[in-house]
């Protein structure tokens, strides 16, 4: 049996704390060390703490772990690729599309690593299952998809990292909305045409709170999206509209509970009596294996050289340029100054 794979950590906070977790509970993984500015006091004592991400980078690991927030990405997945280590980083890898490019850029210089980007959305169960559902052809082709994912500022403190664009990027849009996008894109394939609307609705901060979209592929097909930063009542719902019938996921399995549970519906069209109201097949989604199952790629990947599957750089590359599309095709938003000259 192969040695287990010896990883490192930068940045120890809640993600940090969640990827932790999934390696310690992997049979393949072992935690070497990892590093924060404002290290925890518990949590991590079966591993070194090291002053920097330079330190993990040139430890003894194989890969490392990236949970920094979206400023401080590509400086470090940029040094770990050329160091030779493996890379695992949270989305967005970055504030703009600059930065995604530089990590590609990495990542070529480098073939024989691997690379994925957090996308866990796409392993959701519920996701799975419409997945297998889309593509089976059971209901036909994809007329269109409409997505709302949205949820209520989370501390109210205005220096939460998120809420800077020097740090973050973008708002809610960026930091939540692009999953929906990622699924949308999961689902469809790439968007060719954008129309919008975003705003700084309620929360004093300098960034969207509210993004409403309309997408469109080559294909005619219509993607609506709306991302919240005040949606109280949290919510997370993927409609997707067939010929001949649809399916839709409803609710999250968040850590914090807040989101309905996990529901994945889905029936075929009437045409007799029950037009309209059909009977629908419902199943409840009582776990989440999203975590496990984005790690378990990523060592498969490391493991056997095969290519990366979900989350690419060239998923998040499509993704990010659908969000700054989205910013640009409002008119009457204003980008913070430093995103927009960054981006275009």
């Amino acid at each position: 049996m192969s040695e287990p794979l010896k990883i490192g950590i930068i940045g120890l906070g809640k993600m940090g704390g969640i990827r932790a977790k999934t390696i310690r509970e992997h049979d393949d993984t072992v935690l070497v060390c990892g590093t924060d500015p404002n290290p925890p006091a518990k949590g991590y004592e079966d591993m070194e703490i090291v002053p920097d991400y330079q330190a993990v980078i040139h430890a003894d690991v194989d890969a490392v772990v990236v949970c920094t927030p979206n400023r401080f990405i590509p400086d470090v997945v940029e040094a770990a690729l050329d160091a030779g280590k493996h890379v695992f980083c949270e989305k967005p890898p970055g504030r703009n599309m600059a930065d995604i490019e530089r990590i590609m850029a990495a990542e070529q210089r480098n073939p024989g690593l691997a690379l994925k980007v957090g996308f866990n959305h796409r392993y959701h169960y519920g996701i799975l299952e419409a997945k297998k559902i889309v593509d089976s052809g059971e209901y036909g082709k994809i007329l269109w998809m409409r997505g709302v994912y949205g949820k209520a500022q989370g501390s109210g403190n205005p220096n939460e990292w998120r809420n800077s664009p020097q740090l973050a990027g973008g708002g809610i849009l960026f930091d939540q909305g692009i999953h929906m996008l990622d699924l949308f894109r999961h689902f469809c394939g790439d968007f060719t045409e954008i129309k919008s609307m975003c705003t700084t609705a309620f929360w004093d901060v300098p960034q969207e709170d509210n993004a409403f979209a309309l997408l469109r592929d080559d294909a005619g097909r219509i993607a609506m999206l709306h991302s919240s930063f005040t949606q109280w009542k949290h919510k997370f719902c993927l409609e997707i509209y067939m010929e001949d019938g649809y399916v839709m996921v409803d609710g999250m399995p968040s850590s914090t509970r807040s989101y309905r549970d996990e529901w994945i519906i889905h029936a075929r069209k009437h045409t007799g009596y029950a037009i309209g109201n059909p009977h629908e097949n419902a199943t409840f989604c009582n776990t989440d294996p999203s975590w496990d199952m984005e790690m378990a790629e990523f060592i498969d990947c490391i493991r056997t050289g095969k290519p990366v599957q979900n989350g690419t750089s060239r998923d998040a590359y499509e993704v990010m340029k659908l969000v700054f599309g989205i910013y640009d095709a409002d008119d009457s938003f204003t980008a913070p100054p430093e995103i927009q000259t960054q981006n275009g």
